[in-house]
């Protein structure tokens, strides 16, 4: 942590430094006589008249102020004729002089016509910007309860400034006759920053790839990320792009895939207690697996659906991420398992003798299910009791189809729910790629597994 510089002096020093304030002493006399420089001298003097005796011992020495006050304060002095003592003691500011950029002429003449124009073309980028998010907003491409965007200052309305239009804006005004020092500082922005930006202008990154991209994110009802739309870019259009450049991409089409939400309501849980017999945990938790068929994970999650309820069921392969097996249904009903098993019947193939795990569902410690993975060739896994990282493959699979797929939708019935369902699953196999797979989708990571 940085120090605080304002410690060398302690208090008795500074009380000595406030008589001879209170005594009309001005910046020179004060360094002068107390042998410190004339900056911090004047700073002093400039913080007694605007906060006191507690600003000088340090109770609020050294502030920042937000962006609305600078404003205020700015509009206050120069458009509304305010001194600048005034100013000061209106906002409790320790000087005026760093919000309001020194021109020749005072608050008079060209210097209130250049405030005034000032203003205006702020109003109007506000405006601009404001028409932007809301179009943005109307899309569902943007979120309306967004956060602070890291590298941006909230403006007027709470529009936020990026730095570089805060550099166009000084680069503007600079030339114009304002100190450049008066305007970072009013803009918040670093010297460094500014002179960056004017080495580096602002130019638009891969707008060929921008249909491309559309293209790729409404495939799914939510769209998808930034990595998944690189990974269609490189495997199936051939361009040779990075995944940060996408990302820049998205953010100009105002394309963001709000993923991980938390869920609004209790996970369904199918556990009734030991109702079976237990079985072991096989995979303790080690997910990997070299081939597919090998290591196999399924589960039930529940979702809502057209005033009522629906339920998926999924076998999910860890090795090539596909979900070989599913049924949706109304009930988590034994009969759902039957079809379940049934599908994954017709898939396994000849001779795989897969690990198939579990929670400790009520489904999963029934004597047919137990039964029927025996007569299969499956060994069965069970996740220890209240341990839901037991089973977090085939979680997380439920985390991306729900944020991709489910959420922030409506279903006028159960069928429209369970038909897009099932193409969704279909698009998960076939086209979703995936970054363990190294670009590939889960169909085309099975066949390349399987024929070697």
């Amino acid at each position: 942590m940085r120090e605080d510089r304002r410690r060398r002096y302690d208090d008795g020093f500074r009380r000595e430094a406030l008589e001879l304030i209170k005594a009309g002493a001005g910046g020179n006399t004060l360094a002068r006589r107390l042998a410190i420089p004339v900056y911090t001298a004047r700073n002093w003097i400039r913080l007694y008249r605007s906060g006191g005796e507690e600003a000088v011992m340090g109770g609020n020495g050294s502030r920042r102020y937000d962006w609305e006050t600078k404003v205020a304060a700015a509009r206050d002095h120069v458009e509304n004729g305010m001194t600048k003592t005034e100013v000061m003691a209106k906002y409790a500011i320790a000087s005026i002089a760093p919000l309001v950029p020194r021109v020749p002429g005072g608050r008079s003449g060209g210097a209130q016509a250049e405030a005034q124009g000032q203003a205006q073309r702020l109003e109007i980028q506000t405006e601009a910007r404001t028409h932007a998010r809301a179009g943005a907003r109307r899309t569902g491409r943007l979120s309306e309860g967004e956060g602070r965007v890291p590298g941006k200052t909230p403006g007027p309305a709470g529009v936020q400034v990026t730095r570089r239009e805060r550099s166009a804006v000084v680069r503007l005004l600079a030339g114009r006759g304002h100190r450049l020092d008066h305007l970072l500082e009013i803009a918040g922005l670093p010297r460094s920053t500014y002179y960056h930006h004017l080495s580096r202008p602002a130019h638009v990154s891969r707008p060929d790839v921008e249909p491309m991209v559309r293209e790729i994110w409404e495939r799914t009802p939510n769209g998808c990320g930034h990595r998944q739309v690189r990974m269609c870019l490189v495997h199936e259009f051939g361009t040779r792009i990075s995944a940060k450049t996408v990302l820049g991409v998205m953010r100009r089409m105002g394309l963001r895939c709000a993923i991980r939400s938390r869920n609004p309501w209790r996970r369904y849980s199918s556990y009734r207690g030991e109702t079976g017999d237990h079985v072991h945990n096989l995979l303790k938790r080690d997910f990997d697996a070299a081939r597919p068929f090998s290591k196999l994970g399924t589960d039930v999650t529940e979702f809502k659906v057209a005033g009522g309820k629906a339920y998926l069921a999924p076998v999910y392969d860890m090795a090539s991420k596909e979900i070989v097996a599913w049924d949706v249904s109304r009930s988590p009903d034994l009969g759902q398992q039957r079809r379940l098993l049934a599908m994954l019947a017709e898939r396994l193939p000849a001779g795989a003798e897969p690990i198939l795990h579990s929670d400790m569902g009520w489904q999963y410690q029934h004597r047919w299910w137990r039964d029927e993975l025996e007569r299969l060739g499956i060994r069965q896994s069970m996740s220890r009791k209240g341990n839901c990282l037991d089973n977090a493959a085939t979680e997380q699979v439920f985390g991306h189809l729900k944020d991709e797929f489910y959420r922030g939708r409506e279903f006028d019935s159960y069928e429209q729910f369970k038909r897009e369902l099932d193409a969704y699953i279909i698009h998960w196999n076939t086209r979703r790629r995936q970054i363990r797979l190294e670009g590939h989708t889960p169909e085309e990571f099975r066949s390349m597994s399987l024929a070697g």
